[in-house]
């Protein structure tokens, strides 16, 4: 048996955290096993679907690395075939048409609850023949009465469902378009899903579609139910925890690795290890092993893990990454060696892309803006003095590189007194901006030899700067 999961989001609301373990865990197990993984947009409920959901969902996706090998399949397309199957069900009976208004369904609730019973669906219409006058008819699926759906669940085990507490759920509305749980089994059957892996909010619904498949035919799939994502307080995960669209971490400079090795270790483990790559995580994980209890998210750890996988990659692979955070500040470069440079400078320094290129700005702009305080701290006039020393000795360098750098400037540290510290400081504010950047050797070598002493010479020449 080839392994077929699928990921089937609904776009009426943005792709979070939550969404993205579950398609994380079914993407997993579809490249685990050899097997196949479809991307399918649940878009049914046309009022509250947007385009924009959408949007995030394919762009979330693909940022991601989740590749589908079928699909984005959406509902939306496929309403000839529902319509084909609900007529079906009609003809064999396991639907019926259902003439009950909504005024009269709330009047039968309200008795129910009256009586402390549990508000559920009578059959008033089961057995109706002949339509009623002025009412548009909802489908509903005639539930087996008696006997129990039992799910075999690969995380929660077995769930008992009596089919007595199931009532005759609606399968199409009263305008004909199909409604979640009999779109969702029609695209399962059709689809020939081995293996449904999704929140475990819709376990209540799994006995329903079991039954609907079963009368359908269709061969039924393992269920797994995975946990919820809480907020690190323990309640249920809120936009102020991080349930927030997955491009928003993309923005904030997260990388995609790093986001799904923080997610795949919410409820999963394999043994003590904590940072996985890509690979890793597909030759460890086992749906079976999940687990049952809720995970908190914890946005530090996520922090702790992306610099950890900042670290651990090549540089050339982070490159894109910086770029687009270098185009969001408002410059950029094509030179490859600086960037990958900059990368290795700053990696320890910083825990997100987007840290990194705040930092790094300076790199890859013509001029600096001197910040006004660490001129007044760095740059007085004993500073500038040593300053114009420090430029006469870089310009005579035969090579531009690190080592040199560092040799000269400790050559001078030697002979004017005082440390490296007041040697490099005063550059560093030139070239930089700021009292803050990676070693000064490797700064500088990473600016070149031109920018740097064209820096140096803007701030010797400034009309205040003139050493006393």
């Amino acid at each position: 048996m080839t392994v077929v999961t699928r990921f089937a989001p609904s776009p009426t609301g943005l792709l979070h955290v939550g969404g993205v373990r579950t398609a994380l865990f079914s993407w997993l197990y579809a490249r685990r096993t050899g097997g196949k993984f479809i991307l399918r947009i649940e878009d049914t409920d046309r009022e509250r679907s947007t385009e924009e959901a959408v949007r995030v969902i394919l762009e979330g996706m693909q940022w991601l690395g989740l590749t589908a090998d079928e699909g984005p399949y959406f509902q939306t397309q496929r309403f000839d075939r529902y319509r084909a199957v609900l007529a079906e069900m009609l003809r064999a009976g396991t639907a019926y048409r259902c003439y009950c208004t909504k005024e009269e369904l709330e009047v039968l609730r309200e008795q129910q609850l009256a009586r402390k019973e549990k508000p559920r669906y009578t059959g008033i219409c089961r057995a109706r023949t002949e339509p009623r006058a002025g009412v548009e008819p909802v489908v509903r699926f005639r539930n087996p009465p008696d006997g129990e759906v039992v799910v075999e669940d690969l995380v929660h085990g077995r769930v008992i469902f009596k089919n007595a507490e199931l009532d005759d759920l609606i399968i199409a509305r009263a305008d004909g378009t199909p409604t979640y749980n009999f779109s969702v089994v029609v695209d399962d059957m059709d689809m020939r899903i081995t293996h449904v892996i999704r929140g475990d909010d819709h376990l209540n619904n799994t006995p329903r579609q079991m039954n609907v498949l079963q009368a359908l035919g269709a061969t039924l799939p393992a269920y797994a139910h995975v946990p919820m994502i809480l907020g690190p307080d323990g309640a249920k995960l809120s936009k102020r925890h991080g349930a927030v669209s997955v491009l928003q971490y993309e923005d904030e400079g997260y990388l995609p690795d790093a986001l799904l090795n923080y997610l795949v270790r919410l409820g999963w483990s394999h043994g003590d290890q904590e940072i996985f790559t890509r690979e890793e995580m597909i030759a460890a994980f086992d749906i079976h092993d999940v687990n049952k209890a809720a995970s908190a998210f914890n946005p530090d750890k996520l922090l702790w893990l992306n610099q950890q996988h900042m670290m651990r990659a090549a540089p050339a692979k982070l490159v894109p990454y910086l770029r687009a955070q270098l185009r969001r500040l408002g410059c950029d470069s094509t030179d490859q060696a600086l960037l990958e440079g900059v990368i290795v400078a700053q990696r320890e320094r910083a825990k997100t892309l987007k840290e990194m290129a705040h930092n790094s700005r300076f790199f890859f702009v013509e001029h600096v803006e001197v910040d006004s305080k660490a001129a007044a701290k760095h740059l007085g006039a004993d500073a500038l003095r040593t300053l114009s020393v420090v430029r006469e000795q870089l310009d005579n360098l035969l090579q531009w590189n690190a080592a040199a750098i560092h040799d000269v400037l400790n050559d001078l540290a030697a002979r004017l007194g005082g440390g490296l510290g007041k040697i490099a400081q005063p550059v560093r504010v030139a070239v930089t901006g700021t009292p803050v950047s990676p070693p000064i050797d490797v700064t500088l070598e990473l600016l070149g030899r031109e920018r740097s002493l064209a820096r140096i010479d803007a701030v010797l020449t400034k009309p205040s700067s003139a050493p006393a």
